[in-house]
């Protein structure tokens, strides 16, 4: 069994850290974040109370990892022929990973308890999940981009439209939309 260092204590078993992430995902999605609780978490992924406060202190840390590590998957975008292309890409699979992943569902999730968890808040301005994701597709861009602004920025210009209409009306931008977005961007980065 694959095990993976948690700090002080025994280190943790990689198939009990799967079940508790897959379980919050689960969870959150059938109950919401205000019903979750670590004791529901533990009960669905089949591990003891203990073994999941002594890997995670809340339920937001345990969503933050699980998005982090969907992230990963599920925004990396294979390099395309054109910057245009790439910021299409890169933004309709953000705006599916918010409006369909679990993943999605637990970033909004934390995004909405960041407004008024001041713990919370630090958890997600820490994990950073869509910026550096972006990240990625900002740097091979920003060879055709030379005015593109510092990348927290960019970042923003980048990512804001389709956060705020996913967090405002749970929808996705059209494929034309994301187009001229793409394209003013470009512009004004040139």
């Amino acid at each position: 069994m694959a095990q993976d260092s948690a700090g002080p204590g025994r280190p943790r078993s990689d198939v009990a850290r799967r079940a508790v992430l897959e379980a919050a995902d689960d969870l959150l999605v059938e109950v919401g974040y205000a019903a979750m609780t670590m004791k529901g978490i533990a009960e669905r992924a089949g591990v003891g109370r203990q073994t999941v406060y002594r890997w995670w202190a809340t339920k937001a840390e345990i969503l933050v990892e699980a998005c982090l590590e969907d992230v990963r998957e599920e925004l990396v975008a294979a390099p395309l022929p054109t910057a245009r292309s790439e910021l299409v890409s890169y933004l309709d699979a953000l705006g599916r990973f918010l409006t369909t992943s679990p993943a999605g569902l637990a970033y909004r999730a934390l995004l909405g308890e960041a407004q008024h968890d001041p713990a919370v808040r630090d958890l997600v301005r820490e994990a950073d999940v869509v910026s550096t994701a972006t990240g990625e597709v900002l740097r091979r861009v920003r060879p055709v981009a030379p005015a593109m602004p510092p990348p927290a920025l960019a970042s923003a210009q980048l990512v804001g439209p389709v956060l705020t209409r996913v967090l405002e009306v749970d929808d996705e931008f059209s494929p034309e939309l994301l187009d001229a977005h793409a394209e003013l961007l470009l512009k004004a980065w040139s």
